[in-house]
């Protein structure tokens, strides 16, 4: 599988649609299949979360076999699988983003795409722009870290 990386600004038309990077279509054409699925990012507000079918499958798989009746599975089951929509590139390599996604994690006009690599996340400009703020300010990434030759 292709691993997505990168950061590119994107616009959002007014039919709701994104066109995919052209650096990704041939990918997303023949390693996906023209298949992607879009759902919400359960760890981060301003941000849904672009798999590419074979990816999402294994995921949701993952997350519908936690347990229904703990409150955070059920809720990463809602988030994740619940509101997942499977979508295809037209001709012009754009797709569409649901109208109740695009609300509810407020991308509107203008969006970030970034490769996260074996998935995208999109994410609102504004959301963005304060992700990264926080995360330049925070000096502190954690002992976890410490190791990585960055």
């Amino acid at each position: 599988m292709q691993v997505f990386q990168g950061e590119t600004a994107i616009s959002i038309d007014d039919k709701g649609r994104l066109a995919i990077p052209t650096a990704y279509r041939e990918v997303v054409a023949g390693e996906c299949g023209n298949r992607l699925v879009i759902t919400y990012n359960p760890f981060e507000a301003g941000c849904l979360y672009v798999y590419p079918q074979a990816v999402w499958e294994r995921v949701r798989d993952q997350v519908n076999a936690l347990p229904r009746t703990k409150k955070n599975s059920r809720l990463l089951q809602l988030k994740l699988v619940g509101a997942a929509a499977f979508v295809e590139p037209d001709g012009s390599g754009r797709i569409p983003v649901p109208a109740s996604q695009r609300n509810a994690v407020g991308i509107e006009k203008k969006a970030v795409l970034l490769g996260m690599g074996e998935k995208f996340e999109l994410w609102s400009e504004q959301a963005h722009h304060a992700q990264i703020r926080q995360t330049l300010g925070d000096a502190d990434l954690g002992e976890d870290l410490v190791d990585l030759q960055l």
